[in-house]
């Protein structure tokens, strides 16, 4: 299968430059590779969303000189791009699974499970969730609040070979425990959205932040699960602002938009993207187009965990 990769930002937002350098390298992983980029808007999670940020995040990334093959704003063989209008597919997804006898039931809050003594374990979701619903299976009862959807998680390691962070092992059933794959507000978890969006669109290779490295291993599951092979997965390092604090939307000199505010060419940018991420080699552009990175840029030095700080 010929290289198909995907950016996907949320829409809660200005794209700050963090989401830049993950949308850059996704282009230039695509672009070097002679294949396809999709541009898939991940709205899935409503409350959060924010109006008219999607129009303004393409607008932005036009601006930077990125395109794609296929997207919302052009269409497409995959679409829709929009994850609020991809709903069918998670819950055929879900019934497949329920089918396989993979999924329960579950009532339990946050606090039920943090008050668990055997749940010590936290991670990007919280304690580890220790099975309490699983015996009850998808079988109706009382429901002391909406019950979200589990998968019931098999007790084995999963091992993802990442592009960029190298190899990373996991026993989600240790570490994470039956994850959430459908809230109780009816809102699909970001775990089941993204992985039936990356194998229903052919994607090949995930390129994003690395802030989502310990999501893979899960992700990597799912799609055994679904009896698709998981797809290749490429974390670009975190960046960080000169502090090594997280990037805010609030600060203009974070975000495109911001950047562009302030009279910053695009050129100027790409230089600064190309340079924070080693892309330069030994090269300091003050400016560099984006043709003559896509010919200069060395993916091979995007290397390691670390954070990345953005200079002073």
């Amino acid at each position: 299968m010929s290289y198909r990769g995907r950016f996907a930002p949320s829409p809660t937002g200005d794209l700050h430059i963090g989401s830049a350098a993950t949308a850059l390298i996704a282009w230039l992983r695509a672009r070097q590779a002679g294949g396809e980029l999709v541009l898939r808007v991940e709205d899935i999670d409503t409350p959060r969303v924010v109006a008219a940020s999607e129009a303004l995040q393409l607008d932005d990334l036009h601006w930077l000189g990125l395109d794609w093959d296929e997207g919302p704003d052009i269409g497409g063989e995959y679409g829709p791009y929009r994850q609020s209008e991809r709903s069918f597919l998670y819950e055929d997804a879900l019934a497949k699974l329920a089918a396989a006898g993979l999924t329960y039931l579950c009532d339990c809050s946050r606090s039920d499970i943090a008050s668990i003594a055997s749940a010590p374990h936290s991670g990007d979701e919280g304690p580890r969730y220790p099975g309490t619903c699983r015996r009850l299976g998808m079988q109706r009862r009382d429901w002391r609040r909406p019950p979200a959807v589990r998968l019931a998680v098999p007790d084995r390691e999963v091992i993802v070979d990442d592009v960029f962070q190298g190899e990373l092992r996991q026993n989600v059933f240790v570490s994470v425990g039956d994850f959430v794959l459908k809230r109780g507000d009816g809102i699909y978890a970001y775990q089941l959205a993204v992985v039936v969006d990356d194998l229903a669109m052919a994607i090949t290779e995930v390129v994003r932040g690395a802030d989502l490295l310990r999501s893979a291993p899960r992700q990597a599951l799912l799609a055994e699960l679904l009896g698709e092979r998981p797809r290749r997965y490429a974390h670009a390092p975190l960046v960080v602002d000169g502090d090594g604090q997280r990037l805010q939307k609030r600060n203009p000199r974070h975000t495109l938009r911001g950047l562009r505010a302030l009279g910053v060419a695009p050129e100027a940018v790409l230089a600064q993207l190309a340079q924070t991420l080693g892309l330069d080699g030994d090269h300091h552009f003050a400016s560099i187009t984006l043709r003559t990175l896509l010919t200069k840029a060395n993916l091979t030095n995007v290397r390691g965990r670390v954070e990345i700080r953005l200079p002073s």
